[in-house]
Order: structure tokens, then C-alpha cells, then sequence
């Protein structure tokens, strides 16, 4: 009896915790620009959570913030520029594109270059050197010559 009393009142205090939040938007469009802002930040304290799925209190911070805003009638702009000015370009999963990042932009597309460059250049020279041992003979020193004319020899006897 008194372990389903204390299971009871764990289950009861676990879902004091696990409240929903709700936010009442007086029309579809703010609604839906709420979910798409809140889904496509990420929440500064959990690594690879956007805001709609983080339960850290920061998030629940980011997404009242995202709200008061767009009651204030700011445009999403306004709002993420908010954001990043105030968490930098972390806050953004795809960030934009600016001096400081211009490597993690640029960087893959340079290596990619940098390495098929490196393959036909590669590629010309395995090429260029085995057309100049094409072109020439092979030199053979005196005692291969020898054979070599012993062997022409009999083929031209038999």
C-alpha cells in the first residue's frame, strides 16, 4: 500500500514538470510563423534541439521572446536578427553566409577543386611520362645486346 502511495506522488510531481506550453495567437499566420521561428532555431543550451523540442529553460525563454515579438508585430527578420545579435550565429541552423564563416561556406568547394586539380594534374603527368617511354626504346647495355642478337640469330636460322 505504501509503495503505490509513493508511486502515486512521484507520477504526480513528474507531471507538475512536464507542462505544456501554450500560446494563444490571434491569428493562423503569427501561429504558424511561431512554429516555423521556433523550429528553425536551436536552443543555446542543448547542443541539437531546436527550441519547439528543448525543454531547457532558456528555450521556453527564446519561444516567450518569439511570441512577445510577433504580438509586437516584428517580422521574422527583425526576430532572427534579434537572436543572433544576442546568441550569435549559433541560435541559426543554417547560418548566413559572412566574413567570420565564409570558410565553412567556401572551405568544402575549395578542397573538392583543390583535390580534382591535384587528379588531372595527376593524371597529365602518369599520361605525359608514359607516352615519352612509349616514344623511346628501352636502352639495353652490351651483354643484353649480345643475347639480344643471338636470339635473332636463331629465329632467322630456324
Amino acid at each position: 500500500m505504501m509503495f503505490r502511495l509513493f508511486i502515486i506522488v512521484l507520477l504526480s510531481i513528474t507531471s507538475a514538470y512536464a507542462a505544456i506550453e501554450t500560446y494563444e495567437f490571434k491569428d493562423k499566420d503569427k501561429e504558424r510563423r511561431f512554429h516555423e521561428l521556433s523550429a528553425d532555431m536551436r536552443c543555446p543550451k542543448c547542443q541539437n534541439q531546436n527550441l519547439a523540442d528543448s525543454n531547457a529553460e532558456i528555450a521556453q525563454d527564446l519561444k516567450q521572446k518569439i511570441y512577445q515579438m510577433l504580438e509586437a508585430d516584428k517580422s521574422d527578420m527583425e526576430i532572427v536578427d534579434y537572436m543572433v545579435a544576442r546568441y550569435g550565429d549559433f541560435v541559426l541552423y543554417e547560418p548566413r553566409f559572412n566574413a567570420q564563416n565564409a570558410v565553412l561556406w567556401l572551405g568544402p568547394g575549395a578542397l573538392l577543386l583543390l583535390g580534382l586539380m591535384v587528379v588531372i594534374w595527376l593524371t597529365r603527368s602518369r599520361h605525359n611520362k608514359n607516352a615519352e617511354n612509349a616514344k623511346q626504346p628501352p636502352e639495353l647495355d652490351a651483354k643484353q645486346q649480345k643475347q639480344l642478337q643471338q636470339v635473332l640469330n636463331k629465329d632467322k636460322k630456324s
